[in-house]
């Protein structure tokens, strides 16, 4: 075999590992309710407002 069918075959399996990754993500992240988007968001954001502690 040629090296240019062999880095051909190495990108081939490149891409279809990152579209499993990415389906996978999308399945995960269509899991959640509306619901349980808002509770996360308020939370983050309620994070985000506090006031950092300093340390000593």
């Amino acid at each position: 075999m040629r090296w240019w069918k062999v880095a051909g075959l190495a990108g081939l399996a490149g891409v279809a590992a990152t579209g499993v990754v990415i389906a996978r993500a999308e399945r995960k992240r269509r899991a959640y309710s509306a619901d349980e988007i808002r509770e996360r968001l308020h939370g983050r954001v309620a994070e985000a407002a506090a006031p950092a502690e300093q340390p000593e």
